[in-house]
Formats: C-alpha cells, structure tokens, sequence
C-alpha cells in the first residue's frame, strides 16, 4: 500500500476543466491510501444495497447517470528506470471502480469501466525522460454501473495494485496451458501455446523454450523451438507432452508442478516468465444409475471422481479498506476454509485478484469464477430489451467482461468453472457469452459454463439454482435432473443461521446428481468506525450519510464477522462437509461404521482418537488407524467391555499424523 495526491470533489460538474495538466499544482489536494476505497477514507458516502442501482433506486433508465456524479483524481510521480530504454512499458491498473480515465503528462492514455478485472496499457508513446505525471480520474457512476448492481458495498476508488512493468519489444505476448489427464485419470497431456508478439521495425529470430519441474524441482517436460517474428507481427509456438503417473491436482492434494517458459535471442535469455501447473480433468458425464424419471443421472466428475462441492460465496471485504484484500487476508480466508471443510469458492460476483487464484492453486480451492456482471436493478423482464442481458445494444459490454475473465483466468490450475454473472436475466447476450466460452475453452479445458438465470435453458452446464429447501433438493434428486445440480446460493447465513444445511446434505449425499452448493455468504460485511466516544463498531449500509438508499444490516450474511472470528454457524457447516462420518451400528458393543468421503485419500494417513465418558468423565480412551479407501467405509471397534450398558457416551476426533483436524 503506498500514498498519493487525492483531488475529490462531489460532483464532476465542479472539476477544474485543466485537473489532468501536469502544470496543475497540488497544493490543497489530500493524501489517500492506495489501494482502497475513497469512502471509507473519508471521501464520499458509501452506500450498501442489496439489489437496486444506489444512483437510482427507481425506473432506473441505463445508459442515463447522475447530475452529480463524484469524481476522484489521483495524482503520482514516476521515473521510469534507465534500464527500461528499448523495452515495451506497461502501465497495470488491476481494478479500479467506476469509469477510470488515464493521463499521462497530460495526454489521455485510455478508458476502462469494467472495474474488477485489469486494465493495461502500452505508454512508450506518452513517456518523456525524468520524471513524469500520472494522473487517474476517476467516476463513481459510469455506463459500467449499469452491469456491477451486485450486492455489496457500492464504493469507488482504486481497489488493486497498479503498477508498471516492461518487456522485450520482442517478447511473450500469451500464452495457452492444457493440463489434463488421460481416460485413466493417471497420466499427464500437456500442451503449451506461446503467443509472440514484436514491435520491432525488424524481424526478431526468437528461441521459445519451456521446462516443467516437479515439486522437487525435476525437469519432467521440455522443449525449445525456433521463429521468426515478422515486424509489427506475431507468431505462436507450440509444445505437447504426455507424462506417466504424474502427481494430479484436487482440493485434496494440491499438486503443483512449476512452468519456466524461457525467451532467448542471439543465444542470450530475454525473458522468463514461471507459471504453477496443475493436472486436473473436469467432465460431465451420464452414468448407469437412474432417477424415477427412467433417465440416467449427469453427474460433474474431478478427475473420475464424482465430486461434492463444498462452498461458499465470497466477496471482497476488508473492514479497514473496503474492497482491498491483501494476501494476508487471503490466506487466512483460505485457512479457515480448509480447516472447516470447505472445498470450493463462488466469486460473487466478479472475477478476484490474481493472488487470489494463485492462492487457490496453492491450498487446493475449486473456483467458480464469475464475469463482473449484475444487473439485478433492471429486474428479470423478459421481453427484448426488458433486461441488458436482452437488449443486443449491450451485448458487447457483456462480452467484453465475459472475456476479460476467461483470458486472464484460462490458466490457473484452480479455475474449475466459468460463469457468466449473476441475476441480470437471461437472454440473447447470455446465450452469445455462452457460445464465446464454450468455444474459447474447447480444446483447452473444457470446464463447464455455468449462469443462475437461465435456469434449465440450454446455456448453462449445470443447473445453479438459488435457495432451494431440503424438500425441493430431495425431490430433484430422487427424480434426477439433466445435468449436476449444484445451487449457487443456499442456505443464507444471516444471523445465527444456515437453515436447514444438514437436511439439505442429506439429500446431497444421497443423490449423484446432487453435487453440494455455494452458501451464501463467508464475511459480513461490516466496516470498522468508531462513535463519538470512540468505541469501535461493525458499520453497516444506512450508518453512512443521510436520505440514502440502503438495505440495512442485509450486507452481514457471512459464517465469520468481519475480522474473520467464525460465526456459531460455522460448527454446523464443518459437520455437514465433514469428510469423515461414525455411524453407530450396535453402540452397546461399540461398534461403528467409519464412512471416508473423501474422493482421492485414504484414512490411513489419519489417526483415529477415541474417549468414552461416563457421567461427563473420561473412562476409556484409544486410537486406532483404518483402511479405508475413498468413498468406502469399513468398521470400528470400541473396547466398551466392562462398562455399563447406559449412561456412557463415545467422542471420536479424527487426527492427521496426530495433529487433530
């Protein structure tokens, strides 16, 4: 986190018409934090809202925007290193939120709104020797807001990291990962495209190599070829492997093997750039088993095994900055997740930071990645041009988001699903997003393309419906469906709540077709303020301002609070995910069936640890380790000889190496 000059004003018709003129003195202008959002620095009034546009909660009229319409302009000095001379200059803007307008030394470089995925920008042309002035300007409301109505805190600002960086004028422009399995779900295919690109005037005679190295730093894979990159042109190169037995990637082992793709020219190294590897298959596949309507259930298998996803929803909150997370809160969502049995991540509803999936790479997260897409205020009209999502004059906002996700995305192990957005109808900007995926994955991974709205229409993979009961779970399942059932919202956890969750899962382990859930949702979104005596409180929407439109306290939904202490709900959602389950078979002879649901691990790398009490005192303890193979279940024996045949209960804790999980 680093500080800047901050130019805010409540209106952009009060802007000095010359506030991106480097001339423009900043004497006056305020110093802010950045990354983070304005409002909760003191700028502004943030607004939370469930599902109407915050600037116009009514007959909202899009493309149409406020009168008074806040601006904030950041303003920094930067030289750019001598070394950098010849090379290729980028300027990275990793999110920023509305409408972001760039200057450099005055001159406009360019303009993005989608305001969660990155924006970056070439800037050779506008940079001079010494020092230079960058300037952001940026709108709270934009078009974009029209597409990001999503229910979360609406704040503006630069919510990620910029930065510069440079290349090679010949160098890497992209590059392509296929990292699956064969039909015996053992051996590796591996394939690598690498785009070029050259700016030179001249052509550039380039060697493309690549290693990939396992967790113990073997070279597994490599290779190296040779192109001429024309002028002003580009050129792909291309590499394929098969590898035997290799070490696969699940929420469970997350095995990791390391890419070093290796640019050389004239025999000297231009560039390197490294990229985590995981291999992993993702199918939906029909199998024997059929539901009452005489059909065979579809069910989402993870590398030949019939996954349940365990999940959650989550947005980007930080008490202290808004919309910023940094890697420590990362990492300590993640913990929390593994240690409560918690396998999958639904970003509601944007894509996240690219640590984030880095992240998700390492401790083994499904991630359901979502565009930046929420038109929740237009309401579902399902009449052309009822909705944007029906309205073809917006279809290349949806797209542009939609493959603003995939291509930044495509490559992290991690990434299990694509969807298209969230609650912004269905129709005809939905079906073409849809197609665009399905056929920018096709040959690559092939994951499965997912949207809540369009329901049981043809564009959608999977059927992600938002809040069913137990007894609606239960019947579709008994039933059987199409496709893998999996609801992308359930069992809202305002409050001490998750509803009915173990009825729910009951059905879910029951049925294949019923393959887990998103919970809605991992945080409250609360931010921290203090009153006037200085004691420190969770803020929620309707705290800021006055005469704003709010939702009140409906932003605190999470299973932990803002700081991340779990919610008592969190118990019930660590026993219904739990991965290893006791049934009593004859408890009066201590007898048990032990049930490993995991998918890919065996419980003899874990300890069983056993108490027997009387009266609340401990009478007998034990352990023991079991074979049980995935998905299998084998039984337990507790030594309750001697005891009585009432008053006694037994504890059992699972342990891995002897650390309890």
């Amino acid at each position: 986190m680093v500080r800047g000059n901050f130019y805010y004003t409540d209106s952009y018709l009060n802007l000095p018409a010359d506030i991106t003129s480097p001339e423009v003195s900043t004497e006056g202008w305020h110093d802010i934090k950045v990354p983070g959002n304005w409002e909760v620095q003191g700028f502004g009034t943030a607004i939370y809202t469930n599902h109407g546009y915050e600037f116009q909660p009514r007959n909202p009229q899009p493309p149409l925007l406020p009168e008074k319409n806040p601006v904030g302009v950041y303003r920094r000095d930067i030289t750019v290193p001598s070394e950098w001379k010849d090379r290729d200059i980028y300027l990275h803007i990793a999110g920023a939120k509305s409408g972001c307008y760039v200057y450099l030394n005055g001159k406009e470089v360019g303009y993005n709104e989608d305001s969660k995925n990155p924006a970056e920008y070439l800037i050779n042309d506008y940079l001079k020797e010494g020092n230079n002035v960058l300037t952001l300007k940026i709108f709270r409301w934009s078009t974009g807001s029209y597409l990001e109505c999503q229910d979360f805190w609406r704040i503006s600002g630069i919510e990620r990291d910029v930065f510069l960086y440079s290349q090679p004028k010949a160098s890497v422009q992209d590059f392509r990962i296929v990292s699956t399995l064969d039909d015996s779900y053992r051996n590796g295919i591996f394939r690598l495209d690498v785009e070029l690109k050259n700016h030179r005037t001249n052509t550039a005679g380039l060697s493309i190599g690549y290693e990939l190295l396992d967790n113990n730093g073997k070279v597994v894979a490599n290779g190296e070829e040779t192109v001429d990159v024309l002028a002003g042109k580009e050129g792909t190169v291309s590499f394929s492997k098969e590898l035997s037995e290799v070490k696969t990637w699940t929420s469970e082992a997350p095995n990791l093997y390391k890419l070093l793709m290796t640019v050389k020219e004239n025999g000297k190294v231009t560039e390197v750039i490294p990229y985590n590897v995981g291999f992993r298959r993702i199918e939906i596949k029909e199998i024997d088993q059929k539901g009452t309507n005489g059909k065979n259930y579809h069910v989402l298998f993870i590398n030949g095994q019939p996954l349940k996803l365990k999940g959650v929803n989550i947005h980007e909150h930080n008490p202290l900055t808004g919309h910023y997370v940094d890697e420590a809160l990362m990492r300590k969502d993640l913990e929390l997740m593994k240690r409560n049995n918690i396998n999958t991540v639904r970003l509601c509803h944007y894509p996240q930071d690219r640590r984030f999936y880095e992240l998700c790479d390492e401790y083994g997260i499904y991630v359901y990645d979502e565009a930046n897409i929420e038109s929740h205020g237009m309401y579902y009209d399902l009449r052309k041009g009822g909705t944007l999502g029906n309205n073809p004059e917006w279809l290349k906002p949806h797209l542009y988001r939609v493959e603003n996700m995939f291509e930044r995305n495509k490559n992290y192990p991690s990434v299990t699903f694509w969807s298209l957005g969230n609650e912004a109808g269905n129709g005809y900007n939905f079906y073409e997003a849809y197609l665009w995926v399905k056929q920018a994955d096709k040959g690559l991974m092939d994951r499965p393309v997912n949207y809540e709205r369009a329901q049981w229409e043809w564009n959608s993979d999977m059927y992600v419906p938002q809040y069913p009961s137990a007894s609606w779970l239960e019947s579709i399942g008994r039933l059987g469906s199409d496709r893998p059932v999996v609801p992308s919202e359930y069992a809202h956890a305002m409050g001490n709540s998750t509803g009915g969750l173990w009825d729910q899962w009951k059905a879910i382990y029951r049925y294949p077709n019923l393959q887990g859930g998103y919970i809605w949702d991992w945080v409250d979104q609360g931010i921290l303020v203090k009153d006037e005596n200085g004691r420190e409180y969770w803020a929620y929407g309707g705290d800021f301002g006055t005469n704003m439109p709010s939702d009140g306290n409906f932003c605190c939904n999470g299973i932990v609070n803002p700081d991340r202490n779990p919610h008592p709900a969190m118990s019930e959602v660590k026993y219904a995910h739990q991965n290893v389950a006791f049934e009593a078979t004859d408890l009066a002879n201590g007898k048990f069936n032990v049930l490993n649901r995991f998918y890919f691990t065996n419980l003899k790398k874990y300890m069983i640890s056993y108490e027997v009490k009387e009266n609340d005192k401990v009478v007998r303890r034990g352990k023991v380790s079991l074979d049980v193979a995935p998905q299998e279940k084998k039984e337990l024996a507790v030594n309750v000889s001697g005891l009585k045949q009432s008053g006694y209960g037994i504890f059992c804790e699972l342990f891995s190496n002897y650390v309890r999980i």
